[in-house]
């Protein structure tokens, strides 16, 4: 069961913050080795349900569904909250996300960094996981920046450190939220290039993306989210080619300007 699974599957998931929902009954469904992206305009919740997803974020209604194995809750409505701090943490650890910001710590070197979550939270062997993180820099293109600190690294050698970091944990799968958007034209095409690669090795991949160019020549499914619901999804061929949707046809004429 467990191995025909989806690696992720969310079922009508609801989220509130208060008053205001931002989620409103959304499925999503990530096989092994599927690159599923996630766009729409600001606001539309695509980075709520990838911090769901991995459960850094309460939801409120609805299934997350791990390879098959459903997320235990304690509590209902605002109330809910995941029951089971292990199953918490086995998620959390084969759904590694990689973030807008980096998130790196910044009085550790980078290669301290990217071993640092093997270490504490997997408690994995320290040569063993050096040998790992050194292959997963060179990976990204920045095996020779192992002994710097993050401040002396530029924004694009950051994300892919942050990339590395996250490969580190041996994840089922990879949740990236807007990896390219705090970065400048030439330094997001070093980290596109990246998640490219990674795409053709077959991983598995949530991407929230404000870059239409990424999400059509990586995905295998794309989500068009709008006002906290699903207004389109389907292969990117179609839906970039020929969108259904009056709300998409306007949201890609004004990402295309």
């Amino acid at each position: 069961m467990a191995d025909t699974a989806p690696v992720l599957e969310i079922r009508n998931l609801h989220k509130a913050y208060g008053d205001l929902e931002v989620i409103k009954g959304v499925d999503i469904t990530a096989r092994r080795g599927d690159v599923v992206s996630l766009i729409g305009s600001s606001g539309s919740g695509k980075s709520t349900i990838l911090r769901c997803a991995n459960l850094l974020e309460d939801s409120q209604q609805g299934e997350i569904l791990f390879k098959g194995e459903p997320v235990t809750w304690r509590g209902s409505g605002p109330h809910r909250h995941p029951g089971d701090a292990r199953q918490v943490l086995r998620i959390r650890t084969n759904l590694s996300m990689v973030f807008q910001q980096f998130n790196l710590w910044a009085h550790m070197t980078i290669l301290q960094n990217v071993m640092e979550a093997p270490l504490s939270v997997l408690g994995r062997d320290r040569s063993e996981v050096e040998s790992s993180a050194r292959k997963y820099l060179d990976k990204v293109g920045i095996g020779d920046k192992c002994d710097v600190y993050p401040a002396q690294l530029s924004g694009g050698q950051q994300q892919r450190a942050a990339i590395a970091r996250a490969l580190c944990m041996e994840p089922e799968a990879l949740l990236f939220d807007e990896p390219t958007s705090a970065l400048d034209p030439e330094l997001e095409q070093e980290v596109v290039r990246v998640i490219k690669a990674l795409a053709e090795e077959g991983r598995t991949m949530l991407i929230v993306t404000h870059d239409m160019k990424l999400a059509n020549d990586v995905s295998d499914h794309v989500v068009f989210l709008h006002q906290g619901l699903i207004e389109e999804q389907g292969d990117p061929e179609t839906l970039f080619g020929s969108p259904k949707s009056e709300r998409l046809q306007q949201f890609l004429s004004s990402t295309a300007a």
